[in-house]
C-alpha cells in the first residue's frame, strides 16, 4: 500500500469533531465545529483581564501615516493605532486585555503594572562595550525605554 493510499485511507476514517445542541424543540443537531481561537473567553477571565489591563501606563506616539500609534510599557507588543488619541487608547487597551486574558487563561502570570511596584533592589552586571550597544539596540528595537527594562523583562520571562 502506497503512502498516497494510507494517507486518504486515515483521513476517509476520520470524522469531524462535531458536539450536539439542543434546539428549541428539544432534539439534537450537531453544532458548529469551531476552532479553539474562536472561543470567547470566560467572562471571569476578562473581567480580570480588564481590571489589570486598565493598571498598565500607555505611551503613546504621533504617527503621520495612521494618526497615532500606541502599547503599553508593561507589554510592548500589546499596540494599537488610531486616527485620535481615544481611538489609539482603545485599541490598545483591547490589545492588552485579550494578551493578558490570554496569559490568565494559560496559567501565566502578567506582568505587575509598573506603578504598583517598587523597585528597591539593584543587580549590577558588567558588560562589554559591543555587549552593551547590542543590547541598546535590541532593547530599542523590542520597544523598550532602556537595557534595565529588557533585561528584566528577558530575565522574569523566562524565570
Amino acid at each position: 500500500m502506497s503512502t498516497a493510499d494510507r494517507s486518504k485511507k486515515r483521513s476517509a476514517s476520520k470524522k469531524p469533531a462535531t458536539k450536539s445542541r439542543a434546539t428549541r424543540n428539544g432534539s439534537k443537531s450537531p453544532a458548529k465545529k469551531t476552532k479553539a481561537i474562536d472561543a470567547p473567553f470566560a467572562p471571569s477571565i476578562i473581567k480580570k483581564a480588564e481590571a489589570i489591563a486598565s493598571a498598565y501606563r500607555l505611551l503613546i506616539d504621533p504617527e503621520p501615516e495612521v494618526g497615532y500609534l500606541g502599547r503599553t510599557v508593561e507589554m510592548p507588543y500589546a499596540m494599537g493605532d488610531g486616527e485620535t488619541i481615544e481611538a489609539c487608547v482603545a485599541q490598545v487597551r483591547e490589545a492588552t486585555v485579550a494578551a493578558v486574558a490570554t496569559m490568565l487563561e494559560a496559567g501565566e502570570r502578567p506582568p505587575t503594572p509598573a506603578s504598583e511596584s517598587k523597585r528597591d533592589r539593584q543587580v549590577n552586571i558588567r558588560l562589554t562595550a559591543d555587549e552593551k550597544e547590542r543590547l541598546e539596540e535590541v532593547a530599542r528595537t523590542a520597544g523598550f525605554r532602556s537595557v534595565s527594562d529588557y533585561i528584566r523583562h528577558a530575565a522574569l520571562k523566562s524565570a
